[in-house]
């Protein structure tokens, strides 16, 4: 006599949101490959990529419900609702912490050590070239105030050595921080002493490009180092350029504490 084994069905709920959160993970490398590749205008990448968002978002509401279906019916699918859950949560995570940082943090996407005479770009044909020929505006007096309120300890680097160490330890601390170094203008060639470099830097996952202005300005016993970054996209980065500032300003202590 044979014996009827009954299969338990699969909750479809829990089906669908494993293939929604691999779906909006490939549509989210998809973005970020555009991005990086520059094969798309950056409001296009953010359009793409808004869409795995959703997409993700979709895929975490089916497994909750699926959960709770396979709870309450005794239907299988506990793994693959698990699976889709896993993976939207790793998709969205990261936005949600950028939502979180808006709220906490100014929306700037200008930071210099020097909030009176930030360091200016250079107007050489490579510099302008690099940026598209495009030059970052001056910070506001709004700008200004939102920045001393929200980082009060970015400041000038002052180092005890002449402006030609101080500008060959710049070039060495930028390029350790891993900045592409467009130009630089060394000491001496206008007269005071003071030099100029200006580097770039692309965000971790996007590649979204930050342009960089570094000075230095020798005193009568010190030099001053200082440092500024702006984004070249939105009107709020998330704290990246003052995170970009703090580590300039962090390695450049510690080169000058090991010499």
């Amino acid at each position: 006599m044979r014996r009827l084994i009954l299969i338990e069905p699969v909750a479809q709920s829990a089906v669908w949101a494993r293939r929604l959160s691999i779906f909006a993970l490939a549509i989210a490398a998809v973005a970020i490959a555009l991005s990086r590749f520059r094969a798309a205008d950056p409001a296009a990448v953010l359009t793409v990529f808004g869409a795995a968002l959703v997409i993700a978002a979709l895929a975490a509401l089916l497994a909750t419900a699926a959960a709770s279906i396979i709870w309450r019916d005794g239907l299988r699918g506990a793994q693959q609702a698990a699976l889709g859950l896993v993976l939207a949560a790793a998709l969205l995570a990261y936005p949600v912490y950028l939502a979180a940082l808006a709220f906490v943090l100014p929306p700037l996407n200008d930071i210099s050590t020097d909030l009176k005479a930030p360091p200016a770009f250079l107007l050489s044909a490579k510099a302008r070239e690099a940026r598209a020929g495009g030059e970052p505006p001056p910070p506001s007096d709004e700008t200004r105030a939102a920045q001393r309120a929200a980082y009060p300890d970015i400041a000038t680097v002052m180092v005890e050595m002449d402006s030609t160490q101080a500008y060959q330890l710049a070039l060495s601390v930028a390029s350790d921080l891993g900045w592409r170094v467009v130009d630089s203008e060394p000491p001496n060639l206008n007269g005071d002493g003071a030099a100029l470099i200006e580097a770039t830097s692309k965000s971790l996952f996007f590649g979204f490009v930050s342009d960089i202005a570094i000075r230095i300005r020798p005193g009568a016993t010190e030099t001053a180092i200082d440092a500024r970054s702006v984004s070249r996209l939105g009107g709020h980065d998330f704290g990246s350029n003052a995170g970009r500032v703090r580590k300039f300003i962090a390695a450049v202590n510690e080169e000058t504490q090991e010499r």
